[in-house]
């Protein structure tokens, strides 16, 4: 889906040793992995570099994307899971977009019991950490 706009961009997708079975929809987690890294593809310059990483920690699935991208200032961190809310208005008009992918995101994880974390900082790229149930 992404294709040619990854061409210049870097990808690194590890999965560490182990099985990572949760508990959770299979759609939403899709839905929540597809809208992230999507993310990472557009705020991330050509030359820039994405990370998936997938791994189990005691009894929490995670899932980090993390970006060299464009990063999201200090003041905005608190509102960009609402929905609607855009760091940059106009470049996300231009981007494309409808400033629901991380509520989306929010939303998706916390029904299935789970959390999401980001840390940021502007210029230097993003984290996105999601935290969802393993399955027993």
């Amino acid at each position: 889906r992404h294709e040619d706009e990854m061409r210049a961009k870097e990808l690194d997708c590890e999965v560490l040793p182990g099985d990572v079975l949760v508990s959770g929809d299979s759609e939403s987690l899709t839905q929540v992995v597809d809208n992230l890294v999507s993310n990472a593809i557009k705020y991330t310059p050509e030359q820039g570099r994405i990370e998936i990483e997938l791994d189990r920690v005691d009894a929490q699935g995670r899932l980090r994307v993390r970006d060299t991208g464009i990063g999201i200032p200090a003041r905005d961190l608190d509102r960009i899971f609402e929905r609607f809310y855009r760091v940059d208005k106009a470049r996300s008009r231009e981007m494309g977009g409808t400033g629901l992918g991380l509520s989306i995101v929010k939303h998706l994880v916390q029904t299935m019991d789970g959390e999401v974390e980001v840390a940021s900082e502007k210029g230097l790229g993003s984290c996105f950490t999601v935290w969802v149930p393993a399955a027993s």
